[in-house]
Formats: structure tokens, C-alpha cells, sequence
């Protein structure tokens, strides 16, 4: 890797902790900067914004989830438990898309076109994977397959609350024990297969 190259993905995983930690709004250029050892002018010069620098980081980290879990195919419940598991391995996914969420609301995010071609190849992946046609149900199960698998890890709190295991009495803390994990995984597998099954 060059030098330049080198300085822009040192920024690039600056950025992604502390856009993850303080979203859009609360990210510091200066402490971008920082951690990655530069001159905050050096974000300017390769990203020309600190808006455009967190869709750098987005997409880099959309990416490298797509290059993890590849499209649905074969199993799809054990697809979701996939999803689940690079979920719970790579937590600041999520929270970069809940900051993107926030901070867009119901406004088009950057690259729409190039976001939505990505998500149009999953649900045509999906429908190969069904038997069926690539339309707005297909769609909307992906949806759901996707938020089974991300919501355990986007609530932790609440569902250390309904989940508790072991001595956790349910006091909602966050939880990263095995056992708590191992249900939620096998539920969420589970109920993806029976809403599967029972499709068409």
C-alpha cells in the first residue's frame, strides 16, 4: 500500500470508530485526524467534506459486509444466522446505519442508485433462492430476514430484558455471554425456517 493510499484507509478507520461513537453531527475532524496520525486538512484533501468522508466509511464497511456474507443463497435460515453472527462480530455496521439514519431522516443518502443496485442483487438472489419472482413481497422478506437478524444486536438492552440467562436477572444490561447468544441465534434461525416454510 503507498503512501497515499495508506493515509486515506488510516482515516478511513479513524473515521468509522468515531462516526460509529458520536454520528455525523458529533464526529470531530480534528480528532479524526488524530487518530489517524494527519493533519485534518488531509481530510479535506481526500474526501472534501466530513459528510462525504462518512459515506467513504459506509461504503467501505457495506463492502466489506457484502464480501462476508455474500448474497441469500442455499439455507436461507442459516443465511440469517449468518447475518446474525457478523453482526454480533462487527457491531459498528449497525451503528454507522443507525447515525446514517438520523442524520438523513427521509432524505435520499448519497449514492442511492449505487445502494439500491446492491440490495436489488440480494432480492434477486433471494427470489432464485424461493422459486418465486423478483417483486415488492420478495423484497419486503429480505427486509424482515435482515432485521431478524439485526435487531438482537441494535437493542442489546432490550433484549437482555426479555432473553436473561444464566444469573442476569433481566436488568437489561448488555449482553456478549454465549449462552445468551446461542438462544437468540437458535430462535432467530429457527423462526426465519418456519417463516420460510410457510411462504407462498
Amino acid at each position: 500500500m503507498d503512501g497515499m493510499s495508506s493515509t486515506r484507509q488510516r482515516l478511513l478507520d479513524a473515521a468509522r470508530d468515531e462516526f460509529a461513537a458520536h454520528g455525523i453531527a458529533g464526529a470531530r475532524v480534528d480528532a479524526i485526524a488524530a487518530r489517524a496520525g494527519v493533519n485534518k486538512e488531509r481530510i479535506y484533501g481526500y474526501f472534501g467534506s466530513k459528510e462525504k468522508l462518512f459515506d467513504a466509511v459506509i461504503t467501505e464497511a457495506k463492502a466489506e459486509h457484502a464480501r462476508g456474507i455474500g448474497l441469500p443463497e442455499g439455507d436461507l435460515a442459516e443465511y440469517v444466522g449468518r447475518l446474525y453472527d457478523y453482526h454480533r462480530e462487527h457491531p459498528l455496521l449497525l451503528r454507522l446505519l443507525l447515525w446514517e439514519s438520523l442524520h438523513y431522516d427521509d432524505r435520499p443518502v448519497p449514492d442511492a442508485d449505487r445502494r439500491a443496485q446492491g440490495y436489488d442483487d440480494k432480492v434477486a438472489a433471494l427470489a432464485e433462492a424461493l422459486g418465486t419472482d423478483v417483486d415488492r413481497e420478495t423484497a419486503a422478506t429480505l427486509f424482515t430476514l435482515l432485521g431478524l437478524a439485526a435487531w438482537p444486536h441494535t437493542l442489546p438492552q432490550l433484549a437482555g430484558f426479555l432473553v436473561p440467562t444464566g444469573s442476569d436477572a433481566g436488568d437489561g444490561r448488555a449482553r456478549d455471554d454465549e449462552e445468551h447468544h446461542a438462544i437468540l441465534r437458535a430462535h432467530t434461525v429457527a423462526f426465519a425456517r418456519r417463516a420460510l416454510s410457510g411462504r407462498g
